[in-house]
């Protein structure tokens, strides 16, 4: 949002609170010819051949988010309140307006605006600096937790990303088991107890619905990490599904209805869209998208709420609500990489690209699509990497870092459950 569409943002918030009683401004013919015009009711008087109606600057000392205005202070004596119930009464409504990511009101009166663009782009860098660790505490809390599970094959399984869960957010854990798990399950599941034998005293007991089969029928035979999300996907007091008979190989199929398929396909298709970029000669680099207002919104909703999915995950042991959350993330991720978006700036003479950016999920995809070269520019239509003759430019490197981001929760999601988060598919 540009400070232009931000000054005509914060005229449409005052005259709806105007017109809704909520404020009653004698502000006379001059300042409402101004507000016509920031709101763009005159055609002939564009708000850039003047004056904004509405300062909006860079905050000063003390004040926070991306823009401030004093607007409250301006209109206080006309409407007969203090400056800061003015900026009260506005500060609710410019809030809701897409596009602002929150407003606070600072000193006197001043109303300080943070946009959602600059948020995103703060989720962004963050997640990418962070890497793998995107989401964990640091440094460790000095909490103690101990995990005691029967000796089955899903309860120690359980333990053992609980385990690395809580080690995520700052704990030290220590699991320990009835008796000896088998040493199978350490080898093709990847687990591991401290120690193993009855407590003298009884501990609290980790006890999911355990898997109704073992040995060659048993999750074993799916390998490592279709049987690890067979056995933590599902809640602990949900059955999961492990034997052909109760449809464990659909956990091994590549195809859309698989949702261990999905979340790691998602986090291969990010890495691949790195390594066409760099055939490309572009990286990474978070920044204003191009994109319209709201899209992307749920992948950066799934982003962003990854921390507290964690904690959540780790305070209730309840490796599930990770793996739920992964196939949120990766889902939203694939609707936005796959489907062309209408970039704000386009240029209208450019014909549609005639194929989507990138195949649909479990299709086998390629190398960008280059066109023959021609006279004529394609328009940008919002995919992370440029499409035939166009050039990469900075909204396609903060789609990039957007996907980058993605690929790096997911990344990290997947090793906590004991997954793998494969490059290629």
């Amino acid at each position: 949002m540009t400070p232009v569409e931000l000054s005509r943002t914060v005229l449409r918030a005052l005259r709806q609170a105007v017109d809704a009683g909520e404020l009653s401004v004698d502000v006379g013919r001059s300042l409402d010819r101004d507000l016509d015009r920031g709101l763009g009711r005159d055609p002939d008087a564009p708000v850039e051949s003047g004056p904004l109606p509405v300062r909006v600057e860079k905050p000063r000392p003390g004040g926070r988010g991306d823009y401030a205005t004093n607007i409250a202070l301006q209109l206080a004596r006309a409407a007969g309140r203090t400056p800061r119930q003015v900026a009260e009464v506005l500060s609710p409504r410019l809030a809701a307006e897409p596009g602002i990511a929150g407003v606070d009101i600072t000193g006197p009166g001043f109303l300080n605006i943070t946009l959602a663009g600059a948020r995103d782009e703060a989720l962004v860098r963050e997640i990418l600096e962070r890497g793998s660790c995107y989401g964990h505490v640091h440094p460790d809390t000095g909490a103690l937790a101990q995990i005691h599970v029967p000796r089955e094959i899903r309860a120690v399984v359980i333990a053992d990303s609980a385990r690395r869960i809580l080690r995520s957010q700052g704990v030290l854990v220590r699991v320990t088991c009835d008796d000896a798990p088998d040493p199978a399950w350490a080898d093709v599941l990847g687990v591991r107890v401290d120690a193993h034998g009855r407590p003298p005293q009884p501990l609290p007991t980790l006890r999911p619905v355990p898997a109704e089969a073992d040995g060659a029928e048993g999750p074993l035979r799916l390998g490592r990490d279709a049987a690890r999300w067979a056995l933590l996907h599902p809640a602990a007091h949900d059955h999961p599904r492990v034997t052909a008979e109760q449809g464990g190989d659909q956990h091994l199929v590549q195809r859309e209805s698989n949702p261990l398929f999905r979340v790691q396909y998602a986090h291969a298709r990010s890495r691949a869209l790195i390594r066409n970029a760099a055939d490309l000669g572009f990286t990474a680099a978070p920044g204003d998208t191009g994109l319209p207002l709201g899209t992307g919104t749920p992948l950066l909703d799934a982003l962003a709420t990854h921390p507290a999915v964690l904690a959540s995950a780790a305070r209730h042991r309840a490796p599930d609500r990770l793996a739920r959350h992964l196939v949120v993330t990766a889902d939203a991720f694939l609707a936005f990489q796959s489907a062309p978006h209408s970039a704000p700036h386009s240029a209208p003479h450019s014909a549609p690209h005639s194929a989507p950016q990138s195949a649909p999920c479990g299709a086998p995809h390629s190398a960008p699509h280059r066109a023959p070269q021609g006279p004529t520019r394609r328009a940008d239509r919002g995919q992370i990497l440029p499409m035939g003759d166009e050039k990469p430019s900075a909204a396609h490197r903060a789609r990039l870092a957007l996907a980058e981001a993605a690929g790096t929760v997911l990344a990290g999601g997947l090793s906590l459950l004991g997954i793998s988060a494969p490059d290629h598919l």
